[in-house]
């Protein structure tokens, strides 16, 4: 058995130069591990609450040392002699010691450090990879997950609240075919990437880079920014509908006021069911393989409603709507209102919690989609814990920014390790 000995925390920065969590956990073995927490930019209504200081005079009130404070005083001291290896006795304490139902007392952003320290000390102690030990986890969470390497989601082009304010959408994706081993799909993503790029720079727009790497071009609309992505997938040697697909992240919540959705590709704001058939339209045009929140995080009818449109053309993945909370999961369940999760352990709080939701995903046969968030750190804990939970896709951004490239080239490694396992 392998205790926690100590746990303390600091302020550092995310991506965004904004600050977050990095919380080391030390146990009576010796092994030291290390893990900091991303924030979101696009956050759901209904995630649990990121702490912050709220002192403007302090990095404009977004300093973390009350959550860093939480961690040294209390949280930290609360899981002092607990096995480590018991990840779910972990959480509870630390989920018991908050007693809120969104974390919003000592802050998930506390929380979800000493839970991903935790984890990796442990792994450390038991001489195993973290994507190995969380493997572990997942099967004793009840996920019969097999050890592989998912699929990535490149988000190319950054609109939303992600870009520069040049577009509604906030992410337009490339996905190479799931029947390509990871090099193969890494090396599909930066060469349309990079097309991409040139493509831009022939058209006179902007390509400097949004949140996620993804460039932020100055295009008309949403659907321009599609169509230059399908022009430069076909300017590469891959084959559209074959090698490589072409997805949204909408984030509709965000561009959703009174009643309505007002994006620049329409004269005036749309309803619901207008906005579904323009989804319609752009879908008869690309052959789009996903789309995520395409509508606001309530609108459970009309979500019901797309996705009997779409049942079986492409995948609906819930993001804003679910928030990796399994209440929510399990409406959507009993809704039909989509058929995917984007599972990301910042917004429920801790590792157990978030393998909990994973397994009530897979129960109901939904694809699930790992993901990093905006405001990210070179920590690749969110790659090794996809690949323990047998994630079907990967979403990390574009192939740039050392914040993204860390996780990707993490992905390499363990590509690496599970070939020569074999």
């Amino acid at each position: 058995m392998s205790k926690v000995s100590k746990v303390w925390a600091r302020q550092i920065l995310d991506s965004r130069g904004l600050p977050t969590v990095e919380t080391v956990v030390q146990l009576d073995t010796g092994h030291t591990a290390v893990a900091s927490v991303p924030g979101g930019t696009s956050t759901g209504t209904y995630e649990c609450v990121d702490l912050r200081d709220n002192d403007p005079a302090n990095y404009d009130g977004k300093g973390v040392s009350k959550a860093v404070k939480n961690v040294n005083e209390t949280l930290g001291p609360g899981i002092w002699g607990l096995d480590s290896t018991d990840q779910a006795a972990i959480d509870k304490r630390l989920i018991d010691l908050d007693g809120s139902k969104n974390k919003s007392k000592f802050g998930a952003n506390a929380i979800l450090s000493i839970s991903a320290a935790n984890s990796k000390a442990a792994a450390m102690a038991q001489n195993t990879s973290l994507y190995a030990w969380t493997n572990t986890l997942a099967k004793r969470a009840g996920i019969n997950a097999a050890l592989k390497v998912p699929t990535p989601v490149f988000n190319m082009i950054n609109g939303g609240l992600h870009g520069a304010g040049n577009l509604d959408f906030q992410e337009f994706h490339v996905i190479p075919a799931t029947s390509k081993n990871y090099s193969e799909a890494l090396k599909i993503g930066v060469e349309v990437y990079i097309t991409l790029g040139k493509n831009l720079e022939r058209r006179g727009a902007i390509h400097s880079v949004g949140d996620e790497g993804g460039y932020a071009p100055n295009l008309f609309t949403n659907a321009d920014a599609l169509e230059v992505l399908f022009e430069s997938i076909k300017e590469t040697t891959y084959q559209i509908g074959r090698d490589v697909f072409l997805g949204l992240d909408v984030a509709a919540s965000v561009f959703y006021k009174n009643g309505n959705y007002t994006i620049r590709d329409k004269s005036t704001p749309l309803s619901d069911d207008a906005l579904i058939d323009y989804y319609k339209y752009l879908n008869s045009q690309y052959h789009m393989s996903h789309i995520e929140d395409p509508l606001h995080e309530d609108a459970w009818a009309s979500w019901k409603k797309l996705y009997e449109s779409f049942q079986g053309q492409l995948t609906v993945v819930g993001d804003d709507l679910l928030v990796t909370n399994t209440e929510r999961v399990e409406k959507a369940i009993a809704e039909k209102a989509c058929d995917a999760i984007l599972v990301k352990p910042n917004q429920v709080g801790t590792v157990w919690e978030t393998l909990l939701v994973v397994k009530r995903a897979r129960e109901a046969n939904w694809k699930v989609i790992t993901s990093h968030r905006s405001g990210e750190t070179n920590d690749w804990f969110i790659a090794d814990f996809a690949v323990g939970i047998g994630s079907d896709f990967v979403k990390f951004g574009a192939p740039a920014r050392g914040e993204r490239v860390a996780k990707y080239n993490r992905l390499l490694s363990i590509e690496a390790e599970l070939a020569s396992a074999k």
